[in-house]
């Protein structure tokens, strides 16, 4: 897999590009094939681009978005995923989760999302959480939605 990774966040303590790459890999479990950005930024970006494409106020975790081809042309390209920095670590420590385990599951939750999967009804978010489960804790992470 082919991984940009754009730090647009001043924010301490950023995982490492390799760590990215593993992490957005294992999302794609058996298909490695393809491009995929990473784009890590601060509040103000974020919350510019929730309001921009997704029609809601503030920054958020994690925003996907799928790379649509013009037609007639193939490519395996996924997508760019633009992560918060300072939401991902706030939500940390409100959760009570290592920052480690929170960045991994929004690098898998948000790559999940460009390879189609979806949480808009129960099915889908159980099927989902299913899948993210299962990534994170082949990676060593405990399961996100176990509340301790």
């Amino acid at each position: 897999m082919q991984l940009e990774v754009q730090r647009a966040s001043t924010a301490p303590g950023l995982p490492s590009d390799q760590t990215l790459q593993r992490w957005a890999e294992a999302a794609l479990e058996s298909d490695t094939r393809g491009g995929l950005v990473i784009r890590l930024v601060d509040e103000a970006e974020s919350s510019e681009l929730n309001g921009l494409y997704r029609h809601k106020q503030g920054a958020t975790n994690v925003l996907s978005f799928p790379f649509e081809a013009p037609p007639g042309i193939e490519t395996a390209i996924l997508g760019d995923l633009v992560i918060c920095a300072p939401v991902v670590e706030r939500e940390a420590a409100e959760q009570d989760k290592s920052p480690e385990s929170h960045w991994a599951h929004m690098v898998v939750h948000g790559t999940l999302h460009l390879r189609g999967y979806d949480h808009l009804d129960e099915d889908d978010a159980l099927n989902m959480e299913s899948r993210e489960i299962a990534i994170l804790a082949g990676l060593g992470f405990p399961n996100p939605y176990e509340v301790e």
